[in-house]
């Protein structure tokens, strides 16, 4: 799956599937900034700062701000902005309570059977309130954080073991 080009991922879906998904991606599409590429990445359809511009990922792969996949049950759409942004989380809670949707949402997978199912209009605000160069930025400042707190953690003491006697 990984040497699939989103349009192949796209044909290979089932009709109802793939006409839910487009119609997510079309939202995505038309609202995403200049500076992220449409990829393939993790067996979905990802919107990226490819790693030709960032290439100090923690993972070696380039660092995701949108994806769109499809499983067994449902279809979801992942919005890292949302995830790095107390903000953006509630304003897209806002937004699905005032279109009278039921929000299905882990950390940052908004799952969903139907683009009905999504207030599109706010997602794609949403979207497009993260230029590629914050969310970079967005990404350096969490992991500075997080070397920072993992640098003030104590170190684990470790203490001898026991003889256990036969």
């Amino acid at each position: 799956m990984a040497d699939l080009t989103p349009e192949q991922y796209l044909a290979g879906l089932p009709a109802d599937r793939r006409v839910e998904i487009t119609r997510v991606q079309q939202v995505v599409d038309r609202h995403i900034p200049a500076g992220y590429e449409r990829m393939m990445c993790f067996g979905m359809i990802a919107w990226s700062i490819p790693l030709s511009r960032l290439a100090d990922t923690y993972n070696g792969q380039p660092l995701n701000y949108v994806a769109l996949g499809t499983h067994r049950h449902y279809n979801t759409l992942y919005l890292m902005g949302v995830y790095g942004s107390p903000e953006q989380r509630a304003a897209l809670e806002r937004a699905f309570k005032a279109a009278g949707k039921k929000m299905d949402m882990g950390k940052s997978c908004l799952h969903f059977r139907s683009a009905d199912d999504l207030p599109l209009a706010a997602i794609g605000k949403l979207i497009a309130a993260i230029p590629a160069e914050k969310w970079i930025a967005m990404y350096r400042d969490s992991r500075a954080r997080q070397a920072t707190r993992k640098a003030l953690r104590p170190k684990a003491v470790r203490r001898p073991r026991k003889k256990v006697k036969a």
